[in-house]
């Protein structure tokens, strides 16, 4: 699955803590587009999608997360709770996210621009995707006109 935990060097002292994120060092992709999730219920599920294309970082600030990540051949959780880790979603990972803490805050860093296009919201759309059988339903559908 691709997916990866990155820890992100802290610097601090007794005035607080700092983490820097910079493009094509810690964060190993251009950031087009940076959101944040917050105020969200711990009864509440988020996400519930797959992006074909997009490689996103996501990092809990403040509080907790869990997220069920899926590619299809398998599903795994990770709880994100440190806001000097990161974790690197790549494209078709199917993406669900809950238990959120109270005072939860989850920063996400994007390598594209916002396309609507490119979200998979269907799960049995994803695996069909995920194991290329939209591919061969095409060309068995272009080869029949």
């Amino acid at each position: 699955m691709d997916i990866e935990r990155i820890q992100l060097q802290p610097h601090g002292d007794s005035r607080g803590m700092l983490v820097a994120l910079e493009e094509q060092r810690n964060v190993p992709f251009d950031i087009r587009r940076v959101y944040y999730v917050y105020a969200t219920r711990g009864d509440v599920h988020r996400g519930q999608h797959a992006h074909r294309h997009l490689t996103q970082m996501a990092i809990a600030v403040r509080g907790a997360v869990t997220i069920l990540l899926d590619d299809g051949s398998g599903a795994q959780e990770v709880r994100l709770d440190d806001p000097a880790q990161g974790l690197m979603i790549g494209s078709m990972v199917w993406r669900e996210l809950y238990d959120f803490s109270d005072d939860c805050v989850l920063m996400v860093l994007a390598d594209q621009l916002y396309d609507p296009a490119d979200y998979i919201y269907d799960y049995d759309q994803f695996l069909r995707e995920a194991h290329g059988d939209a591919m061969r339903e095409g060309v068995a559908a272009w080869r029949g006109r």
